[in-house]
């Protein structure tokens, strides 16, 4: 039997601000454990978040970098879990009402040429702090510098049929993301990270299969590798008469193999609703223009235009034009 792939990728971006999204807090990487916290970080009662006036400009940046409609009065919600990195017990993030929709990005493959993925959705929202586990030790610790580190969220369409094609997607999305300055894009800092769901079809069927998450992927060789690893594990399980279990699953780098985190049997009931502290994030239309004709020379440009000043053929001219640094360092 023949199987498709079917794949969408949550990637996070951690922004380059100076301070957090809620509050004045540095967002300095490698302080001491629970240094660049305050009352509102640390969730304590009675402390009000107020928006980084910079963060929604940064999703506009991006947004329209992704072809995507930016809505001028986005709204933030609260999505309730309970875990020890977080400690409001909720996350204000977006839900209904996302600062960005409708984008897509063309990627190029070698195994297929030239396709667009949709891009559903982008939204803002507040990083959780760090759990620190021990070696062979049976506590946790828990390190809250991170939490309230501005991320956007960008979630893709279930358009990519490959890990070859989930990994040139998210290249190119760090591309994007350095060379319009949102971020620093240091992966080894968590500054970019994804999640890939994963499921397989019969070919020519149209209904999806059974899907899992394979949580925090920080590298492009650890995103192909995890997809191609679980779109393997998964048809042997199918041709073993086997179903398929909606889980969250987890990269193990060392033995490269997918394993169970937690099941995921029924859709994650985050109780959104508004947050009541925060209101409208609202861009002016005129901003928004000022934002898009600021835009600098992205990827796909560079890259044509390397080819045709230079002569580079394709494959150099996309190697030089994957970094801002390695391309302003040709070009010097």
């Amino acid at each position: 039997m023949q199987f498709e792939s079917v794949i969408g990728l949550e990637i996070h971006i951690q922004l380059a601000t100076e301070s957090k999204i809620f509050c004045s807090c540095s967002t300095e990487f490698g302080k001491p454990p629970n240094t660049n916290t305050c009352p509102v970080c640390l969730g304590l009662p009675g402390a009000l978040p107020v928006l980084n006036r910079r963060v929604p400009e940064l999703a506009a940046k991006l947004g329209l970098a992704l072809n995507c409609d930016i809505r001028t009065d986005s709204q933030f919600a609260r999505k309730n879990y309970f875990y020890p990195d977080l400690p409001k017990a909720y996350q204000i993030s977006q839900f209904d009402r996302p600062i960005c929709e409708n984008g897509w990005l063309d990627i190029n493959t070698n195994s297929k040429g030239e396709s667009r993925i949709g891009i559903t959705r982008i939204h803002m929202e507040e990083d959780a702090g760090k759990l620190i586990h021990e070696d062979m030790g049976t506590e946790s610790m828990v390190d809250l510098n991170r939490a309230g580190v501005p991320l956007l969220e960008i979630v893709s369409e279930p358009d990519i049929r490959s890990a070859e094609e989930a990994k040139a997607y998210m290249v190119k999305i760090h591309a994007i993301a350095t060379t319009i300055g949102i971020s620093v894009g240091d992966m080894e800092k968590g500054h970019l990270r994804c999640d890939a769901n994963v499921s397989l079809r019969p070919m020519e069927q149209k209904e999806f299969g059974i899907r899992t998450e394979t949580k925090n992927l920080n590298s492009f060789r650890f995103v192909q590798q995890a997809i191609d690893y679980e779109i393997e594990r998964q048809r042997e399980e199918i041709l073993d008469g086997a179903k398929i279990v909606q889980e969250t699953r987890l990269w193990d780098t060392n033995r490269k193999v997918t394993f169970s985190m937690r099941s995921k049997e029924e859709a994650d009931e985050y109780r959104y609703f508004p947050d009541p502290d925060l209101p409208l994030a609202k861009l002016s239309p005129e901003l928004i223009d000022t934002l898009k004709q600021n835009l600098p020379e992205l990827p796909d440009a560079k890259k044509k235009r390397f080819i045709e000043k230079y002569g580079l053929n394709d494959y150099d001219a996309g190697v030089l034009t994957a970094s801002q640094e390695i391309s302003k360092y040709f070009e010097t």
